[in-house]
């Protein structure tokens, strides 16, 4: 695959700094994830024209589209840009055989042959008998499927999708995710899905990029990104337990001597990290197997999902899954004193840099 977006976004917006290398190759999807203030609507919005950029450089398709240095800018009109915004932002006053009509209408494209390309559209997204219907009356699955149909009749070389699930209910997310994910495998150019939604960047992307404070902290495929997070933001968004230390040997010393000992073997600066299923809680110090024990104090017990996730401090902070017959039986409630385990097969060690 060659690479149809070559980028360097760099915006400066007051204090924030945005400086992220992004390449997608034809036919990828790419998810940008990062916590709230992290620069993902910024990415966005310079890769739509929306703000221009004051570094770098963005190729699209072989075509500079913004390049500061040479003071080089495209404004959005003119990019081979689709986006589905958060809201849709479906025009209320037309149908939404209209709406998808539009953009080939801006590209010059003659009513008849512009509103053939919308059945067409509106055919492949399966909504062809609500072609005359206004946004209004539309389900908001169905205005989803609308925007992405006026995203993508334009024949887009980058399709931008931000956070485009977001609006919706539990159910028709699943059932929408599921439809996406074959349009997006269809489209013959680059997509880039902002979110902030693990799940919808597993099964929507082909990989995944992490930003925080306006940099990349980690990129790679969902099982390299679940398997070894590098930072406390990626490993509460993959669900497990992340400390860094030093490793020497099949052991990781973190603060104040405490230390992790892992079948993986580590040396010089290293992570250790396991999911909260591999906690066990004890009522007094167990025997056998388990390599590393501690004594802690539940802090913090809510539900999640079909068992309970409790947060214990102690020599280090911990999140633990136990069933609530479990908590029954442990009798937990916070400021409860109980002893932790963790197997070292259940751990995994890997370089910090």
């Amino acid at each position: 695959m060659t690479d149809l977006v070559d980028a360097r976004l760099v915006v400066q917006r007051g204090t924030f700094l945005l400086d992220v290398v992004l390449r997608i190759a034809r036919g990828e999807t790419v998810a940008l994830l990062g916590p709230n203030g992290a620069g993902k609507t910024t990415a966005l919005r310079a890769l739509a024209g929306l703000t221009p950029l004051s570094g770098g450089h963005l190729t699209l398709d072989g075509r500079d589209l913004d390049r500061p240095d040479s003071r080089l800018w495209t404004p959005p009109e003119e990019r081979p840009v689709g986006v589905v915004f958060q809201d849709y932002l479906l025009f209320p006053h037309l149908s939404a055989r209209d709406n998808v009509a539009f953009g080939p209408r801006r590209h010059g494209v003659d009513r008849r042959t512009a509103h053939a390309t919308a059945d067409r559209w509106l055919d492949r997204v399966g909504l062809t008998e609500h072609g005359r219907r206004k946004p209004r009356q539309l389900s908001g699955g169905q205005a989803q499927r609308v925007a992405l149909a006026r995203a993508l009749a334009v024949g887009p070389a980058l399709l931008l999708l931000d956070e485009p699930l977001a609006a919706l209910d539990a159910r028709t997310r699943l059932e929408t995710r599921a439809e996406l994910r074959r349009h997006l495998a269809a489209h013959p150019g680059a997509t880039l899905l902002v979110t902030h939604d693990p799940l919808d960047a597993l099964v929507l992307a082909d990989r995944l990029i992490i930003i925080e404070h306006g940099r990349v902290v980690q990129e790679g495929d969902a099982s390299t990104i679940t398997a070894r997070p590098r930072t406390d933001y990626v490993a509460q968004l993959v669900g497990l337990n992340l400390y860094r230390g030093r490793g020497s040997g099949h052991t990781v010393e973190l603060a104040d001597g405490f230390a992790l000992t892992s079948t993986d073997t580590v040396e010089g600066a290293a992570f250790v990290a396991f999911p909260p299923s591999a906690v066990a809680l004890h009522v007094r110090q167990p025997d056998g197997s388990p390599r590393n024990t501690w004594p802690a104090v539940l802090a913090d017990l809510q539900q999640h999902g079909d068992n309970l996730r409790v947060r214990l401090d102690g020599p280090i902070t911990v999140a633990a899954d136990i069933t609530p017959a479990a908590a029954a039986q442990l009798q937990l409630e916070p400021g409860r004193e109980l002893w932790v385990a963790v197997k070292a097969t259940e751990t995994r060690a890997y370089p910090a840099e």
